[in-house]
């Protein structure tokens, strides 16, 4: 292959990356700096140019998409087949491997994969053969312990100062799993480490076949990845990490900046190449973004420049409201729209799942059409579906669907039989299923355990009826609290709980938002309770088609779901302390930091015009709260930002 055919389209710095000679290298990639185009660049050179089998050549990638299309660009590149190539994912690698070499790892020859929900399965029953209460030892919560510690190498018998209960848990998960010759995601990893570190023929057989390992994303890597990559390679082996320290958006599910930034010290003759030359940015946007992320301390350090456009001033809005601020996003988007924009060259990107609500509903308002990006709407999220079939049961506590959706939500001992029996009973007398549980009480059918369950359910529900004195906001509070949803989502592990619970807390500002703007009443006139009212209006909101992939839309996402992605117009709500940074990470400077990052993350989504704003109150946990804006905003120069108004 021609030299020129590989080198002619990159810059100085991706053609130096790209023909360093082998042996370990670092390459620092700005945000829009063409990582992938380095990567599969190098993978041409190293193949036409160094004389490498493609046989011989690994590239690790963090999704499958992107492995994908780094196997087409390859192909297209070299004009042959990736096939031999060992182009994939940890996940997707580590299976290979151990489908390959299954007696030397210690499995059945044909062991299963069971996902995320298979696993939830077996800890469910696991729990319940210890006779354990779900109730004390969510298996939600045991299933984020164990997976935590596979991600940390960790195994039951090495772990033995852990709680003693979770211990025995995860001891007889690991006995479960091999009995059944089940592996699950973490074990992929965890497993395909273990084989390459204890099996040293092995170890050095793949270190002679590979002889080239190219890692993307190297900063997101976790502690079990970054040993099996060491494993598999040595400290002299010929591996290039792509990555960028400023973008390590994900240590609160494993990931550990620290990898990129050791790199250099457990390698030997670390070349380190910077690639800074933005092509996605205006230069405002840039500038914006590196004076941001130099408050970062330890960075390795980079600032992103561009050849194209200086651009327009970052738009700044200070809403009185959240309610304002969404209503300045949905006429802005309308406004620009007007003027020839399409819809899908808008994103909306926020911190918190919980802040969709109010934005969905300027959308709605404005008839804009909208996609949650990597996520659900707000009225389709389980926790609120299940807060949402709570109200309807203190509505009409006759609603089957309601009732059958959290009779065992939170968990509370009640077996598909016992149910089973309940729907039986209710069909064969033409009664409401909790009708069916009051005649099985009466007739004194169930036994005891199951009847003080089930006669605490009742109360539960009865305790719910409508009190004319209690608003909209305390009776969906009152339900929340008396049903333990609070309590049984706050045993999720990590940002999955605090993401439920700012959701929990956001239905009751939605509740009283409901009630503080007239809505209480039915729009015919009719004396219909506010809460029936609500009820219609989420059904409705729920109800409404959300626009697919294809349809021309605003895109709406949180900001950890937008790395990656870049748009034209982006816009970033919610721009106040406690919000972004997150309460939860104000007083940690790690936590600080990482936020810092994944403010950088935001503001480099934007191609032409960044939108940031903020409320001056916003109503949280369902009282209204006097809002500060976000430290990040006075970390942007003045200059770059232009105050605007609707």
């Amino acid at each position: 292959m021609d030299m020129s055919a590989i080198l002619d389209s990159l810059n100085d710095a991706q053609r130096t990356a790209v023909t360093l000679p082998p042996g370990a290298a670092l390459v620092l990639a700005g945000a829009g700096s063409g990582k992938t185009r380095v990567l599969v660049h190098r993978i041409a050179w190293l193949v036409s140019q160094e004389g490498l089998s493609p046989w011989s050549i690994m590239a690790v990638t963090f999704t499958n998409k992107a492995a994908a299309e780094m196997r087409e660009r390859i192909e297209s590149l070299l004009d042959m087949p990736a096939a031999n190539m060992w182009t994939g994912t940890f996940h997707s690698l580590s299976h290979r491997l151990l489908r390959m070499h299954w007696q030397e790892a210690g499995l059945p020859e044909h062991f299963l994969i069971i996902d995320s929900d298979d696993q939830l399965r077996l800890i469910k029953r696991i729990i319940s053969s210890l006779s354990l209460d779900e109730n004390q030892w969510p298996p939600r919560q045991v299933q984020g312990f164990i997976n935590k510690k596979k991600d940390e190498g960790v195994r039951p018998e090495h772990d033995v100062a852990c709680n003693p209960t979770m211990h025995r848990i995860y001891t007889a998960y690991e006995q479960q799993c091999r009995q059944q010759g089940l592996v699950d995601f973490a074990e992929l990893l965890l497993r395909a480490n273990e084989l390459l570190r204890d099996n040293a023929p092995l170890r050095a057989r793949y270190r002679q076949r590979f002889r080239y390992l190219l890692v993307d994303e190297f900063q997101d890597t976790n502690a079990v990845q970054y040993a099996w990559l060491m494993n598999l390679m040595g400290t002299e082996g010929h591996l290039m990490a792509v990555g960028d320290d400023d973008q390590s958006i994900y240590g609160w599910r494993g990931a550990k900046v620290e990898n990129i930034h050791r790199f250099s010290s457990d390698f030997r003759d670390v070349t380190t190449v910077r690639l800074e030359q933005n092509y996605r940015s205006t230069g405002v946007i840039l500038r914006a973004a590196n004076a941001l992320i130099a408050n970062n301390t330890g960075r390795l350090g980079k600032s992103l420049w561009t050849a194209g456009a200086e651009g327009s001033p970052i738009c700044l809005y200070a809403g009185f409201n959240e309610v304002d601020e969404a209503q300045f996003i949905a006429e802005t988007v309308q406004r620009r729209c007007r003027q020839g924009v399409p819809f899908r060259h808008f994103a909306v990107l926020y911190r918190s799942n919980a802040q969709s609500r109010v934005l969905e509903e300027a959308m709605l308002r404005a008839g804009i059409p909208y996609r949650i990006y990597g996520g659900q709407r707000f009225f389709d999220r389980a926790e609120i579906r299940n807060a949402m079939a709570w109200l309807r049961l203190a509505s009409n506590a006759n609603d089957d669907t309601a009732l059958e959706r959290i009779i065992n939500v939170p968990p509370r001992g009640l077996g598909e039989k016992t149910v089973q029996g309940i729907r039986d009973i209710a069909r064969g007398a033409g009664l409401s299923m909790w009708q069916a549980i009051h005649k099985m009480l009466a007739d004194n059918i169930p036994g005891p355990r199951v009847a003080r369950i089930l006669a605490a359910f009742v109360a539960q529900i009865e305790s719910l009826v409508v009190s004319p004195d209690l608003s909209l906001g305390d009776l969906a509070e009152l339900c929340i609290q008396s049903s333990g949803l609070r309590d049984f989502y706050r045993k999720e592990p990590g940002e999955k709980s605090r993401t439920r619970l700012e959701n929990l807390d956001e239905l009751v500002s939605a509740c009283r938002d409901f009630e503080s703007a007239g809505s209480g009443a039915a729009a015919d006139g009719s004396n219909a309770s506010a809460l029936g009212t609500f009820l219609t209006h989420a059904a409705l909101e729920a109800g409404e088609a959300a626009s697919g992939p294809e349809v021309d839309s605003v895109q709406m996402m949180t900001l950890h779901s937008a790395k990656g992605l870049e748009f034209p117009v982006v816009f970033m709500a919610g721009m106040e302390d406690g919000l972004f940074p997150h309460r939860m990470a104000m007083d940690s400077p790690e936590g600080l930091s990482e936020e810092r990052r994944l403010c950088y993350v935001g503001i480099t989504r934007a191609c032409q015009q960044l939108y940031m704003t903020y409320a001056e109150n916003r109503r949280l946990h369902g009282r209204d709260v006097r809002m500060r804006p976000s430290r990040f905003l006075k970390e942007v120069p003045r200059d770059l930002l232009e105050e605007t108004r609707l």
